[in-house]
């Protein structure tokens, strides 16, 4: 089941307002910012859902939010966040960039705080460098990322930047772990049907048990 459609089985637009407000690898590759393919029909799931919630998709996923100069940063910032290992993927590898599109859409609550960080990134870039963010070489993206990444050591002047980012990090991260790449990033496993191993022996002796008994 691709991302998208996995959202929206479980409700995106029910679930996602607390966890992504209730939620850094670094590294300063260049990035391309993900693209969708398919048409809104496409990737609609009917099966089960109010036709109102299938009109709303068609609406969310037929409109655009962010420009391509945003889309660029978002995904050179989002990789910045989690970039490819030898573990998984990175951010944009998993479309990141396309999931905060989505979500800046179905919670408008995100949109001026989103659009107005990411001005406040570009003009702190061209501040210092000159030119826009996606602009700057992966060591001038990490000077400026390492001013606003921890907000509590941020200076007084960094602190909209460190609000940007911290709201971007929990974006990024939530479009990240509700993926294929970021369940394997995890070990996560999920629930294999007819399948049932019991619980793994290295979580059974840190609560100090040997066994369940389940009868």
């Amino acid at each position: 089941m691709k991302r998208r459609d996995y959202l929206k089985f479980i409700g995106v637009g029910s679930v996602s307002a607390g966890l992504l407000l209730e939620s850094c690898k670094t590294d300063g590759t260049d990035a391309k910012p993900s693209t969708t393919a398919n048409t809104a029909e496409d990737d609609i799931i009917t099966a089960g859902r109010e036709q109102f919630e299938i009109d709303r998709d068609k609406e969310l996923l037929g409109d655009t939010f962010f420009n391509e100069h945003e889309m660029a940063t978002i995904a050179v910032l989002a990789d910045i966040i989690i970039p490819k290992d030898d573990v998984s993927g990175s951010a944009t590898e998993a479309g990141v960039p396309d999931f905060i599109e989505f979500i800046v859409k179905d919670l408008p609550e995100h949109q001026t705080p989103m659009r107005g960080g990411l001005r406040w990134l570009d003009m702190e870039c061209y501040g210092r460098f000159e030119k826009a963010f996606v602009d700057c070489t992966p060591e001038q993206r990490l000077q400026v990322v390492d001013d606003i990444a921890y907000p509590a050591k941020a200076k007084p002047e960094m602190q909209p930047g460190g609000t940007f980012f911290n709201r971007m990090r929990d974006l990024t991260a939530t479009g990240f772990y509700t993926t294929e790449i970021g369940f394997a990033d995890i070990g996560y496993m999920g629930n294999v049907p007819n399948t049932y191993t019991g619980v793994p022996d290295d979580v059974l002796d840190a609560f100090g048990v040997k066994e369940l008994n389940w009868g």
